[in-house]
């Protein structure tokens, strides 16, 4: 079955069963991705456009493998690439996309709830690969899903979310879905990085990441979002590192069975010790692995509203 919106624009607008299906569905795409041939005809005939005004590498590249292992057509461009370098208004360029008969339009753009104006003058779904420091879903549901294969359950998870909070869109996409599945979620970071009203999002705080790192089960590091920030919030990255880095003197604080995640791109040395983020504990390349099948999964599904095959991975 499919999900019940035409557009996945954000976690908060999922419910948890949809969550569920999704993360389900991504399952059933990990085989795909092991297979000598690593290709379906499920998507076949369809055409999928990433559009990103924003710098990306794991995305963009995600989305276009998870489109071409589905046998879709999938065609990336930029704005430098596109009539917006020319004065074209972005909805008079996705309008041409619609009339091209694209199927999917997966957009990336610094203007948070770009997604969103987009998806309400289109017929075609949107996927939201990130706008500005609102919501990234698909990096939430790939998290989901990369912890969901070590843990029994996600209900009552105590998950620790490190870092630049406030002007992360990981950090809020994740926060709605961990808390929509039952986890015990707390923020931390120095006060000049967490929002505002941390309050309103249910979640704890702490300024101390020594405290909360002996009773996390999860550990997310987060990179300092500078190019979102209109000034410097902190001293210096020296100092930072030395009061939020995961260190290996840090982990040894830890639980024996705890899971290190990042969604990248990585600043060795600031938010994560090298040997931390490539240690037995690190699960950061396990994400990257899971952000194919989690895309494949949401591809799928939103196609599966124009009445595609059922099995998803019929060969």
């Amino acid at each position: 079955m499919p999900i019940k919106h035409k557009d996945l624009l954000g976690i908060k607008e999922l419910e948890k069963d949809e969550i569920i299906l999704i993360l389900d569905t991504a399952e059933s795409f990990i085989e795909v991705s092991e297979r000598p041939i690593k290709k379906v005809p499920t998507l076949r005939g369809k055409t999928i456009i990433n559009y990103f005004h924003e710098p990306s590498t794991r995305t963009r590249i995600s989305f276009e493998i998870a489109a071409k292992r589905l046998s879709a057509d999938a065609i990336n461009f930029s704005q430098s690439g596109s009539s917006a370098s020319k004065g074209e208004t972005l909805l008079d360029t996705v309008r041409n996309l619609q009339a091209m008969r694209a199927d999917i339009l997966v957009m990336r753009h610094s203007v948070p709830g770009a997604a969103h104006f987009i998806a309400s003058h289109l017929e075609a779904s949107v996927i939201n690969a990130g706008d500005g420091a609102h919501e990234h879903p698909t990096q939430a549901l790939l998290d989901l899903l990369t912890i969901r294969q070590r843990v029994n359950q996600l209900e009552g998870l105590r998950v620790v979310i490190v870092g630049d909070i406030a002007y992360s869109r990981v950090a809020r996409s994740n926060i709605f879905a961990l808390k929509k599945m039952g986890a015990d979620v707390t923020i931390c970071g120095p006060t000049t990085l967490l929002p505002h009203k941390s309050e309103s999002l249910d979640v704890r705080v702490s300024h101390n990441f020594d405290e909360v790192i002996p009773k996390a089960d999860v550990l997310m590091m987060l990179r300092i979002q500078r190019e979102r920030q209109a000034k410097m919030l902190l001293p210096s990255l020296r100092e930072y590192s030395q009061l939020f880095c995961l260190t290996p003197k840090r982990l040894a604080k830890a639980r024996e069975n705890l899971l290190v995640m990042h969604p990248g791109p990585i600043n060795r040395g600031v938010e994560i010790d090298p040997s931390v983020a490539d240690g037995p504990f690190s699960i950061i390349l396990n994400q990257v692995t899971n952000g194919v099948a989690v895309r494949m999964a949401l591809l799928f599904l939103l196609a599966g509203r124009s009445g595609i095959e059922k099995n998803p991975i019929a060969a």
